[in-house]
């Protein structure tokens, strides 16, 4: 299967189920539309798959190819079982991530390309490709310089990619776990309400739980937060300044990197 043909899948499987779940157990009362956001969404989707396939295409998978013949990378100068050098390559990747998500919110100029995935004004399983392509791209690019320097086997790039993008749609979900599943399931991933905090409008909690995937870095670098201050049900999701419906069409969101605060 190719890596296209793969991470679609994974994908549309994913969106699936995670969309009769939400249906079924809801987390928050929604304050848009479920259609006008999904549309605002998924146009901001096909940009960024268009903006992707037109320019770096499937570059960090080709970049583990060439590396892995080249015998780049510091996992292929150490001697190591293949499975350990697996999810060492794994983990050093999402480790990766948490790392380019705090610094997209603390260097200016990236958090003004990131802030379009913040304005959200409710959270689902949408709001996980809710990304300027500017924001697409950077991380792309980003990636293929994490998999040269690391050589990480392509199998494992393509892992990686298919379980970030579950990971996204799953922790943005509007699901609601129970207390005690989310408590067990957080020792290990991000779930639904930890993530919740992070789009919260009060700065300190938009300033909290960047991980994407495994949980544990936010609590090793001190960014963890357990809960918003007002509550699941009542905290306020977004940004001060872009609560308007109107303000946050396409259009708009693609141009918001060149706005003003």
């Amino acid at each position: 299967m190719s890596e296209i043909a793969w991470r679609l899948t994974v994908f549309i499987i994913l969106f699936a189920v995670l969309a009769l779940c939400e249906a079924r157990w809801p987390r928050r009362r929604r304050r848009q539309t479920r259609t006008l956001r999904w549309g605002i969404n998924s146009g901001l989707l096909l940009v960024d798959v268009l903006a992707q396939r037109l320019t770096l295409g499937a570059a960090a998978y080709l970049m583990a190819v060439h590396a892995q013949a080249q015998g780049w990378g510091l996992l292929q100068l150490v001697e190591l079982p293949d499975g350990l050098a697996a999810l060492l390559g794994f983990v050093l990747l999402d480790l990766a991530i948490y790392f380019q998500h705090v610094l997209f919110h603390a260097v200016p100029l990236f958090w003004r390309i990131h802030r379009v995935h913040h304005t959200d004004l409710d959270l689902d399983l949408s709001s996980g490709f809710r990304f300027h392509p500017f924001e697409i791209l950077l991380s792309l690019l980003y990636k293929v310089v994490l998999v040269a320097a690391l050589g990480v086997a392509p199998w494992v790039v393509l892992l990686f990619e298919a379980t970030l993008s579950g990971a996204s749609l799953f922790s943005h979900a509007n699901l609601r776990l129970g207390t005690g599943p989310d408590r067990l399931l957080r020792w290990l991933v991000v779930t639904p309400d930890m993530h919740r905090v992070h789009h919260s409008v009060v700065p300190a909690e938009t300033d909290s739980n960047f991980g994407f995937f495994l949980s544990c870095w936010d609590r090793l670098f001190g960014t963890y937060r357990e809960r918003p201050g007002a509550g699941h049900e009542h905290m306020t999701i977004g940004l001060d300044g872009w609560q308007e419906p109107q303000r946050l069409t396409l259009a708009r969101l693609l141009r918001l990197p060149f706005a003003g605060k």
